[in-house]
């Protein structure tokens, strides 16, 4: 989370659930029984498409265009 805080400019824990809430982040992927992280290319990529000028409509676009990229990542990892 501070990584995530530090990357993106949020101040809070709150804030950056609050930009999942409204579609503006990616969910967290669970990495222990009480913690979470967000894959760096796609904290990288929201940061991108927020320096280009993204408008929140765009920047929820590209969410779950991420969020669909994770889905593939485990169909190929599970047909492995």
């Amino acid at each position: 989370m501070p990584a995530v805080k530090a990357e993106t400019g949020h101040r809070s824990h709150a804030s950056i659930y609050n930009a999942i809430r409204a579609g503006l982040f990616t969910n967290p992927v669970p990495i222990g029984q009480r913690a979470v992280g967000w894959p760096d290319d796609e904290v990288k990529a929201i940061n991108a498409a927020r320096v280009a000028g993204a408008s929140d409509e765009q920047i929820r676009a590209l969410v779950k265009q991420l969020h669909a990229k994770r889905v593939e990542k485990l169909a190929v990892l599970m047909a492995a």
